[in-house]
Order: C-alpha cells, then structure tokens, then sequence
C-alpha cells in the first residue's frame, strides 16, 4: 500500500499524508524505510531500554534489599524511581526532538544511561542507588519516546499499527531475555554486575545509532518556540479528548503492567519458594505471550477488525484475569498455588498484546506533526502510572499477592472506563488529527 492510498481503519477512513520533506529528505525516509529488520531491530532495542532496565533487575530485588540491609519498600522504590525517571524524562526528550530532531537528544541520553548504569553498580546504600535508579531512568526515557517518534515519522495509518505490533515482537524479547539473563549474571557475580551489564549495552546502543540511524525529522519541520512553544504543544495535545483517552487508557494498561512487575518477584520466589531461575523463565514465559498476541494482531487483526474493538477486547480480558487473580490469591478457592496465579497472570500480561500497538497506533495517528511531544505524553502515563501502581504494591508489604492483583484488577476497569468516556470507540468518526491548536507552531 502506498502511502498515497487510503488506508482503512475498520468503518473510518484515514488519508495518509504524502511523503515529508522534499528531495535529500524524503529519500533518506524511503530508504531508512526500505532497510525492514534494520529499522524494526534498532527501534525495537531502543524501545527495549526500560525493560532492559527493570526486567534484568528483578531476580536480584531480594538481594538487593538483603546486601544493602533495608526493606522490601525500600527495594521496591529502587523500581519506583526508575520508572518515576522514564516518566519525567520524556516530558523533557520529546519537545527536544520536536525542535532539534530525533538522533542529538537520543544518542545524549544513551550516553547519560551509561554512565547512570555504571553509578547504580558501585553504589554503597540504599538512597544513593535510588538517586542513580532515577538518573537511569531520566536517560532511558530517550529511547521508547524517539522510537516512537521515529515510527510515526516514517509511516502512518494501518501501516503504523503493523509497525507497532511488530516492534512489539521485537521490545517483548527483553522482558524474555533480561530476567534470565539476569538470573544467569546472579549465578556468577552480585546483583551489582546486573549494572554493569546494563552499562555494556547502553554503550553498544550508542555504537549502534551512533553508525545507523539517520536523522528523520527533517530541518524544515522541526518546531521552535523554546519551551514555551513545547508548553503550548502539550496543552493543546491534552485538551483534545480523544488522545487523551487513549493515553490514559494506555497508561492504567501499564499500571497494571508494573504492578506485577514490581510484585512478582516477591509473590513467585517469596510466597511461593521458587528460585530466582525458575521465577525467570515463569515471567520469560509471560512474555512469550504477550509478544504472540502482540503479533496476532499485527498480522491478522489490524485491517480486519477496528482497532478500539481490539483494544477494548484486551482490556476487557485484563480486568477478568484480574478479577479472578483478585479472587484466588485472596483465598475465595482455598489455598492458592503457583499453577493458578500463574495462569491468570499468563492470560493478564498475554493481552496486553492487543493493548499496546492499537492505544499507540491511535493515539499517534491524531498528532502527525508533533511526534515527539504526543510519544512523551503517551510514555510519561505508562511509567507515571507504573511509578504509582509499584508505590501501591510496596506499601502493602510482600506478605501477600493481594495488594497486585487488586492494583492490577483496578488499573484495568479505569483503562476500560477512559476509553469509554473520553474516546466513545462506539462513535462512527473518522480518523483524524488532533485540532490544529494541538499542533500549531
């Protein structure tokens, strides 16, 4: 499909835009589009940072809180304040790759990650590896929201939402690969080389971009104003409803996302005696799923069916796996074992695939000149509320699965209920951008 054509988004339309830029630019475009796997690898890492970043640390949690002689709270703030730093910082890396493009602010922030990753490693208490959690977080921010950014500077429509299903495939390999990579790095080494790991590949991103990825915001279309002009671009993004919708919907999605990512280990390992291996290849397996659904809707459902349908359907599943988890592990069946939490939390995490790629895909297709900014909005809900949901589930205490799976069960009837008000998936709109005031310069 050209990008010409018309592309159909279930009973609406969407006229894609012509190709941007003239001459050198629009070439540079269509060639960094035809690369294929380059394209989809290099983003697909760089939107794999923050799992990276949380995923590869989660068999060492208990550890962490052991060696450094504090509690679970304290441990899972170290979370927290990773989650609290991708959130922040792309409000700051989006504006900056509005007005200065995509590659400056990206290879910035893989630099600072670096040298962020390498002071968690050799920290000596508790509070100072939350400030380097922090400062790690603010960097990776950089990552997702210019791969983002990126994705809708080179394509648009029913193309876009492939594209995010497919990047899907490629960012769930780390949740995959991190937690076991991290419980392997455990077996040779304290939870401190888990940093230097981290530090290692942050170095091999920046190599990578550093050689391969081309600017993709052109000159001409890059916004000024300072930060004032970044300030009137936001407001007018959050006063349009319907991507407001969905990034909230986006965001509760990913509060019940992180809550189990910040209670797991605790729950699998500590509740339920497992080893930090086997909880690795459980929460490996969870993955798998999601990264399965994420590419049956890529390549079966996108053209087919609406995309609010599909999202409405994979929150819907969410809430009931999370209504039944919520029943479970508070004893409504008798004693709960790993068979049945685990379960419901396969089914919770698989649906996310259906998710993620449409509220992105929606949300981006109403903000085709400001990229960077609707990515930042759009990353700063999911790790706000991630930031949020693992301050709710720390609080609780590790004694209990309770306190996830009702934060999780919650989260997902407040993603159901802002899709339903503030988006009215129900209503036969076409597909269109966000009002001029969200993009004017």
């Amino acid at each position: 499909m050209s990008r010409a054509e018309e592309a159909t988004v279930g009973n609406k339309r969407f006229r894609k835009s012509p190709a941007r830029g003239g001459g050198s630019s629009a070439d540079k475009l269509n060639r960094l589009r035809r690369t294929g796997f380059l394209v989809t690898f290099m983003l697909g890492a760089l939107s794999a940072v923050p799992p990276l970043s949380m995923d590869m640390y989660l068999p060492a949690l208990p550890d962490v809180t052991r060696s450094l002689g504090s509690s679970a709270t304290m441990g899972q703030l170290t979370l927290t304040a990773c989650l609290t730093g991708m959130a922040l910082g792309q409000l700051v890396v989006g504006p900056m790759s509005d007005r200065w493009g995509r590659r400056r602010p990206l290879l910035i922030g893989l630099l600072v990650y670096v040298v962020a990753s390498a002071s968690c490693a050799v920290a000596p208490n508790v509070d100072l590896l939350i400030g380097s959690r922090l400062l790690q977080g603010l960097a990776g921010a950089a990552g997702i929201v210019i791969a983002r950014a990126v994705v809708r500077d080179l394509y648009d429509g029913l193309e876009m939402a492939r594209f995010f299903s497919t990047l899907l495939l490629i960012s769930s390999l780390a949740p995959i690969i991190a937690p076991v990579l991290g419980g392997q790095v455990l077996r040779f080494t304290a939870w401190r080389g888990v940093f230097l790991v981290l530090a290692a590949i942050g170095i091999a991103l920046t190599a990578f971009v550093w050689r391969r990825l081309p600017e993709t915001l052109p000159a001409e279309q890059r916004r000024g104003g300072g930060v004032l002009g970044a300030l009137f671009i936001m407001r007018g993004l959050v006063a349009d409803r319907i991507f407001g919708g969905y990034v909230l919907a986006n965001g509760f999605a990913y509060g019940a996302l992180f809550s189990y990512i910040a209670a797991s280990p605790f729950v699998i390992q500590e509740i339920y005696g497992a080893s930090p291996q086997t909880f690795s290849l459980l929460y490996g397996l969870n993955s798998l799923g999601l990264m399965v659904v994420g590419q049956i809707n890529g390549k079966l459902l996108v053209g087919r069916v609406r995309l609010d349908k599909a999202l409405g359907i994979g929150l819907g599943v969410i809430a009931l796996a999370g209504t039944v988890l919520l029943l479970v592990t508070a004893g409504a069946f008798g004693h709960a074992g790993t068979l049945p939490v685990g379960c419901c939390l396969f089914v919770m995490i698989s649906a996310l695939g259906l998710v993620v790629p449409n509220t992105n895909a929606l949300a981006l297709m109403r903000t085709p000149h400001a990229a960077g900014s609707a990515s930042a909005l759009i990353g700063t809900s999911c790790f706000a509320m991630g930031a949020i949901s693992t301050l709710l589930v720390g609080i609780a205490g590790k004694g209990t699965a309770v306190p996830m799976a009702a934060v999780q069960t919650g989260s997902a009837v407040a993603a159901i209920f802002f899709l339903l008000v503030m988006c009215r998936p129900w209503e036969n709109r076409p597909v269109e951008a966000a009002p001029p005031s969200a993009t004017r310069r």
